[in-house]
């Protein structure tokens, strides 16, 4: 599924003109990215948390030329699965 699809749900589902839920999804999305840039958390019960990991700079190298690269540090979002949907995912 993707956002155009969740959009096309949300619409069928809570009888929304399509441009009404393209509102509402972004207005998510678009807390969500807020919240994980300030270095919050959001948790969703039974379906899992999002949060942000700060990784170190480091020395890698190019797969292809093998030459050593440095790398700058960086934050990147992480998403932790819940209990339940672990459970409903594997049919329990």
């Amino acid at each position: 599924m993707n956002r155009a699809d969740l959009i096309e749900a949300l619409a069928k589902k809570e009888v929304l003109k399509e441009t009404e839920a393209y509102t509402i999804i972004n207005l998510i999305f678009d807390g969500f990215t807020d919240t994980l840039k300030k270095g919050g958390r959001i948790e969703i019960r039974g379906f899992g948390s999002f949060s942000v990991r700060e990784y170190g700079a480091y020395t890698g190298s190019n797969p292809k030329t093998g030459k050593k690269v440095d790398v700058k540090p960086k934050r990147l979002p992480f998403f932790k699965v819940g209990k339940e949907l672990k459970e409903r995912v594997n049919g329990s």
